[in-house]
């Protein structure tokens, strides 16, 4: 069985079909949504919600006739019975079990962020941006302009940004854009090289960069920043739309399951072969901790999910048959961020420049999505979406 249809889930159903043998198993895929999306774009919405048919794709045609698709949300799942519980009552058992509901939004405990704050999650939430960007455009004027304010200058962050910016302008929309980060810099933890670049593109589509300061609460209109250096006086940041991209945690519903697990993210730790504490459960994509040698663990990003989907496919495979798992190491192929209708590359494999932009960097970008469509679905739909990626 296999829950969730996300990269993790999509993927891992693709590769095991191709390595199973006619007979050797039933394959069972649960996932509250009938459709694969495909998140690492799903900021496009933002800007133009048509994109939205060419991201989704259904699950028919990513699974064979052989693998039955039920619909429906994973409310729990027991180790002992081996059966995964749907909000709707039924009862679903498994031999094995592979997990791969992915992530929700980390609040941090910050009073008020979950209220009033709109997260970036699925084509709902991207969709849910663009109303409510739209309507405080248009009740706006260019004396009293509408306030947007991002939180989190990581990847989604900063992509949420870039369209947002890019909304206005094209619409012509009354509306100040924000992009907040506690750390002291865009796209935490990166190369200088990358931040400085993605910096120069986010400045150069009029988006005001705020950092160096955690938000500390927020309530209706306002979000306040702690004063995490020494010149910082903690004042409040008016808003009319509030998006949180500020961190992932686990799903909730991974809390009560028997299998260990980091106790204040809820997600689950797994060998490098999948399996958990558990030898019948398996968790890959941002519902795991997949192990990676010296207490280090496989990022929580579409590009790892996507690797590892892969090898847990085969390794699902493999357990029917009793034969040895394969490991599985995440290979960092590079980094490719959106800002509006630009792009940055940087450290892409096989690519002698470190960092780089314009034209080469945009057709990259393009070219990951439209692969990972070919990989799950079809070279038709891969092509029909290649224009809106």
């Amino acid at each position: 069985m296999v829950v969730g249809s996300g990269y993790a889930g999509a993927g891992t159903v693709t590769a095991f079909e191709d390595a199973i043998r006619d007979g050797e198993a039933e394959l069972t895929w649960i996932s509250d949504r009938e459709y694969h999306l495909v998140l690492h774009e799903v900021h496009r919405v933002i800007r133009d919600p048509d994109v939205a048919s060419k991201i989704t794709i259904p699950v028919s045609e990513i699974k064979s006739d052989a693998t039955d698709f039920l619909h429906g949300r994973v409310t729990g799942i027991d180790t002992d019975e081996r059966t995964v519980s749907l909000s709707d009552g039924r009862e679903v058992a498994y031999d094995y079990l592979l997990v791969g509901i992915g992530s929700t939004t980390a609040f941090y405990g910050i009073d008020g962020l979950e209220e009033h704050s709109v997260t970036l999650n699925g084509l709902e939430d991207a969709q849910r941006i663009h109303s409510e960007v739209t309507e405080a455009g248009k009740n706006a004027t260019r004396s009293e302009p509408a306030r947007v304010v991002v939180g989190g200058a990581g990847l989604s962050g900063i992509q949420t940004a870039g369209e947002i910016a890019t909304y206005r302008d094209d619409k012509q929309l009354p509306i100040e854009v924000t992009l907040v980060e506690g750390l002291d810099e865009v796209f935490p933890g990166k190369d200088p090289a990358v931040q400085e670049a993605l910096r120069n593109r986010l400045e150069a589509l009029d988006i005001e960069i705020r950092t160096g300061k955690f938000v500390s609460e927020v309530d209706e209109g306002t979000l306040t920043l702690d004063g995490q250096s020494e010149d910082a006086d903690g004042e409040p940041i008016p808003y009319d739309v509030l998006v949180w991209t500020g961190g992932i945690t686990g799903q909730e519903e991974m809390a009560d399951v028997n299998v260990e697990k980091d106790d204040r993210s809820r997600r689950v730790y797994a060998e490098s072969d999948f399996r958990t504490s558990d030898d019948r459960v398996f968790a890959i994509g941002d519902a795991a901790l997949v192990d990676q040698g010296d207490r280090e663990f496989a990022p929580p990003t579409a590009q790892a999910a996507w690797q590892a989907a892969e090898v847990a496919g085969e390794n699902l495979a493999r357990v029917v048959r009793g034969e040895p798992l394969q490991t599985w190491t995440h290979t960092d192929k590079g980094t490719v961020v959106s800002v509006g209708e630009k792009a940055v590359a940087h450290d892409v494999q096989g690519v002698p420049v470190s960092t780089f932009g314009g034209l080469p960097a945009k057709v990259l970008k393009k070219a990951i999505a439209a692969r990972w469509i070919y990989t799950v679905a079809s070279a038709k739909r891969s092509v029909d979406a290649w224009p809106d990626m």
